[in-house]
């Protein structure tokens, strides 16, 4: 009996341990089945990483394709907040460039074309500092379209300097009447002794006495740094300090204005010569009581004062120009048309002043007035026209022109 129960036990522990065994095999077989899984699970799961990242980006790349989009639509507060910002950046920008673009090309026109609002106090005094005239025509206009002047810059006093030398007839004093042109653009100015002393040209800018009186008989019109406005402005002109305004008919009206002076055959009083006048500019004026003795132009203001210029273009001969058969009157006056003196046409040359004051009369006053009467000239040549040089002994040609011999018979001048 203890047999069987043992071969039964034996058989028993057998049966157990073959299934032990198989279980065995059979968890190893689900182990490596698993794994097998696990790691096709992996696969998987990172198929799916990489495909959500791909529709990840895709779904960004679109996003931002409807941002871009969306930019062309109306802007959000936020967007429009940022990009104005940006863009008032850069219109800052901008306006400074264009700015300072302005301020050089406007200070580059200044120097070029003579506007002097934004020249400095250095630049301005080297601008209005001496210099030589012109010697050519062509540098006269260069000059000019830069507001420069093509003779002296000295401002004249108001008394004219009159040279110690004057040549004389019979103790009249000769005028020099036959103009001396190098060509249309050029005149030569002389001495007392028909020597040359400076050179004009037309379309210049000139400011001394001497050099605008000159001016005027040559060309019969005043220089270009001259305005036919009374309005017109130092700030708005080219020429700045050398601006000289005014060229308007003067009427020689003694009726109205009994101290002035008749003035040879003017129009105003029976006589058939059209004056005109201009100013000239002087440093003041302390003859005149009602004009101040102020500087001309300081370069923001004129002050007009009493000096002027007043003169005779007409072509008498009908010919279409002014030359030496017609006759050209130049005064000046330093006292507002009270007394005048006669340019002679050379360098210094200034005949005997007539009028109210030299009459004993009171200043621009209609009620105690005695103006005294033109002073005549001998109308000569101080040039020899035929040679075209000058005279070292003040070579006078008489010329007595018929147009004068009206004026001279109806003052009964000898």
């Amino acid at each position: 009996m203890n047999n069987f129960f043992l071969k039964k036990s034996l058989a028993l522990i057998l049966v157990l341990m073959l299934l032990f065994t198989v279980a065995c095999d059979s968890k190893v077989d689900n182990n490596n089945q698993s794994t097998t899984g696990a790691e096709s699970n992996v696969e998987t799961s990172s198929d799916i990483e990489t495909n959500t990242e791909e529709e990840s980006l895709s779904e960004s790349d679109r996003s931002s394709e409807e941002i871009t989009e969306e930019q062309t639509e109306p802007e959000t507060e936020s967007q429009s907040s940022t990009e104005t910002e940006e863009e008032t950046t850069e219109n800052i920008s901008e306006t400074h460039t264009e700015s300072d673009t302005e301020t050089v090309s406007e200070t580059e026109s200044e120097k070029e074309t003579e506007t002097l609002d934004a020249v400095d106090e250095a630049s301005r005094d080297e601008f209005y500092g001496d210099s030589d005239p012109a010697d050519s025509y062509e540098e006269a206009i260069d000059r000019a379209t830069r507001g420069e002047i093509a003779g002296a810059d000295t401002v004249p006093d108001q008394a004219p300097t009159i040279s110690e030398y004057r040549p004389s007839v019979d103790g009249i004093y000769v005028k020099n009447v036959h103009p001396y042109y190098i060509d249309e653009n050029t005149y030569v100015v002389v001495n007392a002794y028909g020597q040359e002393v400076l050179r004009v040209y037309r379309g210049g800018g000139y400011i001394t006495l001497e050099e605008v009186a000159a001016y005027i008989y040559a060309f019969g019109e005043p220089p270009a740094n001259h305005s036919s406005s009374k309005r017109t402005k130092p700030k708005d002109s080219i020429w700045g300090e050398y601006l000289r305004v005014n060229n308007t008919k003067f009427s020689g009206n003694t009726t109205r204005y009994p101290y002035e002076p008749v003035l040879p055959r003017i129009n105003g009083c029976g006589g058939d010569l059209q004056y005109w006048e201009m100013d000239i500019g002087t440093t003041g004026n302390d003859c005149d009581p009602s004009y101040s003795p102020r500087i001309y132009n300081n370069g923001t203001t004129i002050v007009r004062g009493a000096s002027r210029i007043v003169y005779t273009w007409n072509d008498l001969n009908n010919n279409g120009i002014t030359d030496s058969t017609d006759i050209v009157y130049v005064f000046y006056t330093y006292n507002h048309y009270n007394d005048f003196q006669e340019y002679l046409n050379y360098f210094g040359g200034w005949g005997d002043m007539f009028g109210n004051i030299t009459g004993g009369g009171e200043i621009s006053s209609k009620t105690n007035y005695n103006p005294t009467p033109y002073v005549p000239v001998y109308n000569g040549s101080l040039v020899d026209n035929n040679t075209t040089e000058t005279t070292n002994d003040a070579y006078i040609i008489s010329v007595i022109l018929p147009t004068d011999l009206y004026y001279m018979n109806k003052y009964r001048i000898a």
